[in-house]
């Protein structure tokens, strides 16, 4: 509460009535922080697999959270509310009795439990086991307060995990707080066997505060989202030579006191990704050599994880018969918003225009809902019949927002 005052009286954010109620929930969780004494975890043999697995038989596991457990929290809300900033503001005054802990944006986090997931596997042999309870435990002996930014479940593998995931790490004692675009009745809407997640979806309405963050109007400091304000010029179309002499000429300046390298290597998942032009903190790709080839979401991350400036050259209107390249595009973009990476596009129409229509065909109900739930113009993005399903339709409206904000001159001071 204190750290939220001095944001206000800086004028940083404008206070509400709304706001305050929120930053109060935060600060009763801190509180009960202050007392909370984690159960201790039972460790597990890593002697061989047989030995593992007899253990963990014997081993008398948690069915419920402990009494002593303070419930978690689930912010959710839209684009330019503050979920991050709050996020962030409760992560920074944890207490400092609170050791183990940790501050993760949820798509890297399942990069993480998929890795852990398969490696627990491999261990088990051929022998089998569940790889999932292993996971959870060693989470929670990593951090008994555990903050997710952006939780969000968009296919089935996730769905199938986080379902045991959640309850095993709420039963070893682990309090979460999450913040999300969507209330937990929402999550993996119109999913493949949704009914199977359905029980994740109660663990989280039982054993969290679920927050709806809308209803305020005081989130200034991220807020911009909603508002596109003037682009800094890392955006250039069309595909003219103009242009393209424009894009190079920044790219050369940017890089002049660092030599570049053609086709560096990146490894990533026991792949190789080829970097056509680098140097130690720049990447220059075409976009079909960054999106005409099968890269996973983990491959984006490593690779805007090792580069804070990516160049994307000759981006093209996308249709239906690109659809494969608009996913990985767009997954990219996520990566790049994710890692606070520097964009610099040409494109053949403003790269918010990429994936849409041209006007022909009537914007769905659907599109347009979620659009304005995220603050954007059908003026400004568009709209697209390429995606059809909820997720995709959100997930293209949430890249159009994101591609606005990383054009922003707020994005190039980060």
């Amino acid at each position: 509460m204190g750290e939220y005052q001095k944001l206000n009286a800086s004028g940083a954010l404008r206070g509400d009535e709304h706001q305050t109620r929120i930053i109060q929930k935060l600060q009763d969780l801190h509180d009960k922080l202050i007392d909370y004494n984690p159960p201790k975890i039972p460790e597990l043999t890593q002697s061989n697999s047989l030995l593992s697995r007899l253990f963990t038989r014997n081993v008398q596991l948690p069915t419920c959270p402990p009494k002593n457990a303070p419930n978690g929290l689930y912010l959710y809300g839209d684009v330019g509310t503050g979920k991050t900033m709050l996020m962030d503001l409760f992560y920074k005054t944890l207490p400092g009795s609170i050791t183990r802990k940790r501050r993760v944006h949820f798509h890297a986090f399942m990069i993480d439990v998929h890795k852990r997931v398969h490696a627990a596997k491999i261990a088990m042999g051929f022998n089998g086991g569940d790889p999932i309870l292993p996971v959870a435990r060693d989470l929670a002996n990593e951090a008994c307060v555990l903050c997710f930014d952006e939780f969000q479940v968009t296919d089935i593998a996730d769905a199938m995990i986080l379902r045991r995931l959640l309850e095993s790490m709420v039963n070893f004692g682990v309090v979460c707080v999450m913040t999300s675009n969507r209330h937990p009745d929402d999550l993996y809407k119109n999913g493949i066997q949704r009914s199977s997640f359905v029980p994740a979806i109660e663990l989280i309405k039982s054993h969290f505060e679920v927050t709806d963050l809308d209803s305020g109007t005081g989130w200034s400091s991220d807020d911009y989202r909603r508002i596109p304000r003037a682009l800094s010029h890392v955006y250039y179309d069309p595909l003219t030579a103009e242009n393209a002499r424009e894009i190079d000429k920044v790219f050369r300046a940017l890089t002049s006191a660092d030599p570049v390298i053609h086709n560096r290597t990146l490894n990533t998942w026991g792949r190789t990704i080829t970097i056509p032009e680098s140097t130690s903190e720049i990447a220059k790709f075409s976009f079909d050599e960054l999106c005409g080839q099968p890269l996973s979401a983990a491959d984006y991350l490593e690779v805007t994880k090792k580069f804070g400036t990516i160049f994307v050259l000759d981006v093209p209107k996308m249709g239906l018969d690109s659809k494969d390249k608009a996913r990985r595009f767009i997954t990219f973009i996520d990566a790049c918003y994710e890692s606070h990476t520097k964009l610099f596009v040409t494109s053949e129409v403003p790269i918010h225009r990429v994936f849409s229509d041209d006007g022909s065909k009537p914007v769905s109900d659907h599109m347009r809902s979620v659009m304005d739930d995220l603050g954007l113009s059908g003026e400004v993005v568009g709209s697209s019949s390429m995606f059809t399903g909820e997720e995709e339709v959100f997930a293209f409206a949430r890249a159009c927002s994101r591609l606005v904000e990383m054009g922003s001159r707020e994005w190039s001071r980060h």
